[in-house]
């Protein structure tokens, strides 16, 4: 099994930053493309950002020039630099990966819990 935690969610003022951490664990073999997707209030999960295990990008259009993803490969960590913050990136952020398990070498999707993220002055 592989899990996820999430880490670095919280409240902060528009215009504000935070730092959200997602480590794995478990039985990996290899773990290709890590996100972050977030749910805001009443509404659908979305995609925020994610990065391949070479390292290239991919953003949302709301996030762009104000989120920057970024990944340990070492500590199998993905980080999520968040600033200027706005209301409207209220959300639930969950991590997400597409992890290649150890023993079976199947290749699944797993989840975090979710961690919340409030903008509020």
């Amino acid at each position: 099994q592989v899990q996820l935690v999430e880490s670095g969610g919280g409240l902060v003022q528009p215009g504000g930053s935070l730092r959200l951490s997602c480590a794995a664990s478990g039985s990996i073999f290899r773990i290709y493309t890590m996100g972050w997707y977030r749910q805001p209030p009443g509404k659908q999960r979305e995609l925020v950002a994610a990065i391949t295990s070479g390292g290239t990008t991919n953003y949302a259009d709301s996030v762009k020039g104000r989120f920057t993803i970024s990944r340990d490969n070492a500590k199998i960590t993905v980080y999520l630099q968040m600033n200027s913050l706005k209301p409207e990136d209220t959300a639930v952020y969950y991590c997400n990966a597409d992890v290649q398990s150890y023993y079976s070498r199947s290749r699944d999707n797993y989840w975090g819990q979710g961690t919340q993220v409030t903008v509020s002055s």
